[in-house]
């Protein structure tokens, strides 16, 4: 069964249940969702078809259904753990399902009884759901989750326990109001003398979890100075790098990673790191993992890498050990005992992730190529090249240039523009030092370069419907095909001296119309990166004569306009938001009553009345104390009010995502309905078509029957004449085959006739040739005898004249002396022709523009010649036709007509 008839039965079958809630409808219901189970189905979710979305909107509905059959609710949740298996179908659940909130109900619903599987089953598919998402904490039951995660961590149930900690790790990393909302609960205390219980546990992924936490909630309080101080980091150090290098499982893995990530955003830590003494193991054996085959193992060491590099004191290490060229005994013993188990260096690992899919397992490919960026930015910036980054930039750059040869099909387009990016900013870098610009200059081509701004022109122009999002979209589809363009151009910039045919490309790119849309999206971004790029260009294209100025202005206001448009409404939309929950006059007049004493003290103390009259009130330290109580408490309320309002957006946006995505479904509905009556109507006119074809058919039959007796009839004379053809068939053979053989003859005869004749010419032809050169050859012997007694004269007058040019040769010294003189003084006048060839080659670059400008114009107007030649062969036609018309016989043409 296809998944397209899975699906519609599934969803038939929900439909069934919701609205009979009987035990064979439930059985039925278990199958269905087993058939969908199988790893073809895994994806569908992510193809934005209008099937899959319903069927698990029904799934979804049916699960939060407080009356629905726990084994339903059980089958249904490990379905959803099944879609949730990459990022894009975990996105999808999370914002357009509102998944979360679902499963923190069944949650809270079942808070008595946390053994029970359907809240294990649920804890999972969070622990999945909220990896690397911010969850806030107004969202519905999110509280009531904190606090069952809260309490059931601090129980002596190991089975709970790990999905606790785990989810708990991820609503609290990089979730601000989370930590905010756990650090202000009552049992906030017990709660993390249990964590730092847990540091001690047998299961390395218990002590992960459980450091992640610590790391979020105390890393800036006492109790984290405490945990992650001098002393006890080495350790922590030591426990995570272990865990990474030797641990046993992906997700043990990925949250040491991220763990050790968030430990180096902190400046104190990352200053621990460096000063770590087995840093230099650790980083080797880190950098052996990029070995493994997982691309998810090996895509969380890439960002771990990358956080390091944004610790200065460990770049050189990096470069150092990724740079390094094998070591000459070790290549070769490679040579001799050839081991089949042989591995690579990290260097030729990394470059091998570089070639990986561009929509592949945590997209290896760009973040190879970013450590790559970092690497060698640190590596090329110092004052003289190693020899080792010369060898390595020279094995890494045809896996450069073959990376964005190809062009990604829309699914994966955009990551496909995103590596052509970053992979132009490496080889940016290369051209910063003369030792890595020579032999890139020597594979990249011309061709090659246009042909890449050829496509990235058509993304960027809107050839591809999928290319042209809103330009306020900072990500969007035509932004990254934009900076894809601008950092091609960039570099045919930086080439275009010193590659064949590259200049001319490069000019005559810069007055294609096309390049306004990029440049204006560049020139208005609010990146800098993005408008320094822009203006570079533009510096470069403005002095062109054909430079599309026009249309960048008029590109530039459309997304200026477009902008405040947008800026607009969301003004409009504000206040809706902002709307702060209802005061009773009691605590508004509290309020206005801190504010104005608050003011009043304020005033007081800076006109220094306490410090001049300090006798006079005792009590106003206290006074004071009672205040900032006060103070404390406006802000923690701000600080409430401030999630309350981040959560009412986010509750907005998901509002208005799923209004446009129901009114998405309701018209694909509406068009799937018209196109199946379209298909109704269409085969009730074909029916009625094919029962008028099968009466003619009948009749036509009854006719064929009787042509059929006279065909036999017939077919009994024709027989006869039959064997009469073929004895007069066989004279006739008999005779062909004579006349054909002596024809035959009659050729190869005439052929030799011609052969022999011709050999005859040829000869005579020769003889006299032959002739000719005897008599030219005793005439020249003639005339060398006489050559030869004159040379004998002349000899003895060279005799003479030697005697006089030794006369000569003293005059010359004379002479030279007058000569040295001269030279001075064309040195002069050659320091005047240099400035003048200067002068000359500006001219020549000038001349270069222009010619790239008549080339445009050119091909216009081969285009308007080809046009014009194409009418004037009409109007030929035209007039052939009208003079055979009228010339000749006028009486006959008048006849016919």
């Amino acid at each position: 069964m296809d998944a397209t008839t899975c699906l519609k039965s599934l969803l038939l079958a929900t439909q069934q249940y919701e609205s009979d809630r009987s035990a064979q409808s439930a059985a039925q219901l278990l199958k269905q969702v087993e058939e969908l189970s199988t790893p073809k189905c895994v994806h569908l979710l992510s193809s934005g078809q209008l099937l899959p979305t319903e069927c698990v909107h029904g799934l979804v509905e049916l699960t939060g259904n407080a009356n629905a059959c726990p084994t339903v609710a059980a089958a249904i949740l490990s379905l959803l753990t099944q879609l949730a298996c990459d990022d894009d179908g975990r996105k999808i659940l999370h914002c357009n399902f509102n998944l979360t909130s679902i499963l923190a109900l069944i949650v809270h619903r079942h808070s008595a009884t946390p053994g029970d599987p359907l809240v294990l089953q649920s804890l999972q598919l969070l622990q999945k759901l909220t990896y690397s998402t911010r969850i806030f904490p107004s969202a519905k039951h999110v509280h009531e989750l904190i606090a069952f995660l809260v309490s059931n961590i601090q129980s002596q149930s190991d089975d709970i326990i790990m999905p606790c900690l785990g989810l708990m790790a991820n609503l609290c990393r990089s979730n601000h109001a989370v930590r905010s909302h756990v650090k202000s609960l009552e049992q906030v205390k017990p709660f993390y003398r249990t964590l730092i219980a847990f540091l001690s546990h047998n299961s390395l992924t218990v002590v992960v979890f459980t450091l992640s936490i610590l790391a979020s909630l105390t890393l800036n309080e006492k109790v984290g100075d405490k945990l992650f101080d001098a002393k006890n980091i080495h350790q922590t150090f030591q426990l995570v790098f272990n865990i990474i290098v030797n641990g046993d499982g992906t997700l043990t893995r990925k949250y040491s990673v991220d763990l050790l990530v968030d430990l180096l955003q902190n400046p104190k830590i990352a200053d621990y790191l460096t000063r770590y003494q087995h840093l230099s193991a650790c980083v080797s054996q880190v950098l052996g993992l990029l070995q493994l085959k997982d691309g998810h193992s090996a895509g969380k060491v890439l960002e771990l890498l990358l956080a390091m590099c944004g610790v200065p004191a460990l770049r050189p290490l990096l470069c150092q050990a990724l740079f390094k060229p094998p070591a000459p005994d070790l290549r070769a013993a490679g040579r001799r005992q050839a081991p089949p188990e042989h591995k690579a260096e990290p260097g030729m690992a990394l470059v091998q992730w570089l070639s990986s899919p561009v929509g592949g397992a945590e997209a290896c490919s760009l973040k190879a190529l970013q450590l790559l960026k970092e690497l060698l930015e640190e590596a090329l910036g110092a004052a003289s090249v190693a020899d080792g980054t010369e060898t390595f930039v020279e094995m890494l750059l045809p896996v450069l240039l073959d990376l964005v040869k190809g062009q990604g099909d829309d699914a994966h387009l955009r990551r496909h523009c995103e590596r052509v990016t970053h992979v132009n900013s490496v080889l940016l870098l290369m051209c910063r030092k003369d030792a890595t610009l020579a032999p890139l200059s020597k594979q990249v081509s011309a061709q090659r370069c246009l042909l890449q701004v050829e496509t990235l022109l058509a993304c960027c122009h809107g050839d591809n419907p999928v290319a042209c999002p809103p330009p306020s979209a900072d990500n969007s589809l035509s932004q990254v095909c934009a900076d894809a363009l601008l950092s091609t151009l960039a570099l045919m910039s930086k080439l275009r001296q010193r590659v064949k045919d590259m200049e001319s490309g490069f000019y005559r790119t810069l007055q294609d119309p096309r390049i306004a849309t990029p440049l204006a999206l560049a020139l208005t971004s609010h990146h800098r990166a993005r408008v320094h790029a822009g203006l570079a260009l533009l510096f470069e294209a403005a002095p062109l004569p054909d430079f599309p100025s026009l249309l960048l202005g008029d590109s530039m206001a459309a997304n200026n306009a477009y902008r405040q448009r947008e800026a607009e409404l969301s003004v409009k939309r504000l206040p809706v938001q902002e709307v702060p929950p209802p005061r009773t006059n009691a605590s508004a007049l509290e309020v206005s009553g801190t504010s104005s004493g608050v003011h009043s003290l304020v005033e007081k103390l800076h006109g220094g009345l306490e410090l001049q009259e300090p006798a006079k009130d005792a009590h106003v330290s206290d006074i004071i104390d009672v205040y900032e109580q006060k103070l404390a408490a406006i802000a923690s309320e701000e600080s409430r009010l401030q999630d309350l309002l981040e959560a009412k957006s986010a509750a907005l946006s998901q509002s208005d995502r799923l209004m446009a995505q129901y009114h998405f479904q309701r018209a694909q509905a509406e068009a799937e309905s018209r196109k199946l009556a379209g298909l109704l109507k269409e085969a009730e006119r074909r029916g009625e078509e094919l029962e008028g074809r099968l009466a003619a058919q009948l009749e036509e039959a009854r006719r064929s029957e009787a042509d059929a007796e006279e065909l036999l009839r017939h077919n009994g004379r024709l027989q006869l004449d039959s064997e009469e053809h073929q004895n007069l068939k066989a004279a006739y053979n008999a005779l062909l085959i004579r006349l054909k053989a002596s024809e035959r003859d009659l050729t190869e005869l005439e052929a030799t006739h011609a052969n022999l004749g011709a050999n005859n010419d040829a000869l005579r032809k020769k003889h006299q040739a032959l002739q000719l050169q005897h008599d030219k050859t005793l005439s020249l012997l003639k005339e060398k005898e006489e050559v030869i007694k004159s040379l004998r004269s002349d000899l003895q007058l060279k005799d003479e004249d030697v005697q006089a040019l030794r006369g000569d040769l003293r005059a010359a010294a004379d002479k030279g002396r007058e000569t040295e003189r001269r030279g001075r003084e064309l040195e002069e006048a050659l320091d005047l022709l240099r400035k003048e060839l200067n002068k000359t080659e500006q001219a020549r670059k000038d001349a270069s523009i222009k010619a790239s400008s008549l080339e445009l114009q050119k091909g216009q107007l081969e285009v308007k010649l080809k046009q014009a030649e194409e009418q004037l062969n009409k109007h030929s036609a035209m007039i052939a036709m009208i003079h055979s018309l009228s010339s000749g016989k006028k009486n006959d043409v008048n006849l016919s007509l």
